[in-house]
């Protein structure tokens, strides 16, 4: 015997009554219920193989405002055609417009699809209308037509009306006066069951799904049916809050960095110039400090110096002369007010400056940052004005260039999730010798990292460090676009809530 709840068997009944199929929105009409309601009822329903559920799609036409006030009133063009025809068949723009009573933001738009519609003849020397048909009589357009309609409908299926109307339809929503949206009918059709069910449905004992208290003081509840649970039924599909998925990747990246020994290293997303460059060894006048490459900071223009006034004169030394580093330097004439000018952060190599200037370090030792650096970059797949680097270096007596390139390969196998790394050599004002780090992960294909290499005496010996230090900066964002499979960079910061739903918890 076939068990119903009350509102499965008013639903099943209903349909029944209005021939067997119906539409969702009729039977919230018949019912009482809500659609939610209806729905629920109707999957239990189909469950038990007493009704089908049919998803009908149709496109569907709604006037804008705009659109209404010209199904009342008549298109610009009308309007402007009508006034021509008054005069006399032959009438200059103006004198028309003025007379059809358009303003002057819709006149060209009135003459244009008058021309369009070959209503008139337009002189653009003596700016004036000719009506071109004999008889002063332009029959109504299927434009209009269409428009009149929604005089007594508020929206029309576009698969109901004729070719010329459908041909109408596009040419009014490319003038923006109506919105063609498809729309989603369910239709509920009771099976030969279904039937024999509906018309048995006075016989069916109801059950319960909520003990009240009134059912507990009267003691009615010894004379009802209790609904059974039934953990097989369908129910939504629900979506648990989780991190970002991106956030997650870098506290997983910050984690394996800390359990291989790093320390990690933070500062200001406000940087001076002398430590986003000159204690990095790059010249004051590099490419790299034009306003097209980084941000400087409008107000205030310049930042305080004055912790750091002997390592700021040995790096100025160093730029203008080598000073004890064995270089020749840069041979220009050193400016103090350009090292404290304000920028954005550029790169996160800043915060390992900063850390050897300030002795933050034992040695041996390892640092890393996870660093937000800006650049005026043109945005594509691959590049963003605004990104993440993961910084690090390691401070010991006796590293070597191998010691850099295990740490690098590593670091792209184990947590980049590649395939194999190849490296090549680079040029960076503060490293020598310098590589470029690319990975390789199949199905994805070859991607640039970053670059690396070994602190040239230029930048250490000014910052009193006397032992060589390995350093590397790579893109995460990149890590993470070859860890996810994702071809586009702006993926990362995208709120595509369906991608961000589906997107694994690791």
């Amino acid at each position: 015997m076939v068990v119903l709840r009350t509102q499965e068997q008013q639903l099943l009944s209903d349909i029944e009554k209005v021939g067997g199929s119906a539409s969702v929105e009729k039977l919230v009409e018949l019912c009482g219920f809500t659609d939610a309601a209806v729905m629920r009822a109707a999957l239990v329903l189909q469950e038990q193989k007493l009704l089908t559920i049919q998803a009908i799609t149709e496109n569907i036409i709604k006037p804008t405002l705009e659109a209404k006030e010209y199904a009342r009133n008549s298109l610009p063009e009308r309007k402007l055609i009508a006034a021509v025809n008054s005069i006399g068949g032959t009438a200059n723009l103006a004198e028309a417009a003025k007379a059809a009573g358009l303003q002057e933001s819709f006149i060209q738009i009135a003459l244009g699809w008058i021309i369009r519609k070959k209503w008139a003849n337009y002189n653009s020397k003596d700016n004036t209308l000719n009506i071109a048909k004999d008889g002063f009589l332009i029959s109504e357009g299927h434009d209009e037509i269409l428009l009149k309609l929604f005089l007594e409908k508020e929206q029309i299926c576009l698969d109901d009306l004729s070719s010329e109307l459908k041909e109408a339809a596009q040419q009014l929503k490319k003038r923006k006066l109506v919105t063609i949206e498809p729309k989603t009918t369910r239709i509920l059709k009771i099976t030969e069951e279904g039937t024999k069910v509906a018309k048995q449905s006075n016989k069916i004992q109801s059950e319960v799904t909520k003990l009240t208290p009134e059912l507990i003081i009267t003691g009615k509840w010894r004379e009802i049916s209790l609904q059974k649970y039934n953990i097989k039924a369908p129910v939504a599909r629900t979506w648990a809050g989780k991190k970002h998925p991106y956030l997650a990747f870098l506290d997983e990246v910050r984690a394996k960095l800390v359990q291989l020994g790093f320390k990690e290293m933070t500062g200001t997303q406000v940087e001076t110039c002398f430590f986003n460059f000159d204690a990095l060894n790059v010249p004051q006048d590099h490419p790299a400090r034009e306003p097209t490459d980084i941000y400087y900071i409008k107000e205030p223009k310049y930042g305080d110096l004055e912790k750091h006034s002997q390592v700021l004169e040995q790096v100025k030394e160093t730029h203008e002369n080598g000073w004890k580093t064995g270089s020749t330097g840069w041979g220009y004439k050193y400016s103090f007010d350009e090292a404290k000018r304000l920028i954005l952060r550029g790169h996160g190599t800043c915060l390992s400056a900063r850390t050897l200037e300030c002795r933050r370090f034992d040695v041996p030792s390892r640092h890393f940052s996870i660093a937000r650096v800006y650049r005026p970059e043109i945005t594509d797949k691959t590049h963003l004005s605004e990104f993440n680097q993961v910084e690090g270096i390691i401070i010991d007596e006796n590293l070597t260039l191998k010691d850099l390139l295990g740490v690098l390969g590593k670091f792209a196998l184990e947590i980049a999730g590649a395939d194999k790394v190849r490296f090549k050599p680079d040029y960076f004002p503060f490293t020598e010798p310098s590589v470029e780090l690319s990975a390789f992960k199949e199905d994805y294909g070859w991607i640039e990292f970053g670059g690396s290499g070994i602190f040239r005496p230029e930048v250490t010996q000014p910052l009193d460090v006397k032992v060589p230090v390995i350093a590397w900066g790579l893109g995460v964002d990149r890590l993470y676009m070859m860890r996810s499979g994702i071809n586009d960079i702006r993926m990362i910061f995208s709120q595509d809530l369906d991608w961000l739903r589906k997107k694994q918890v690791t």
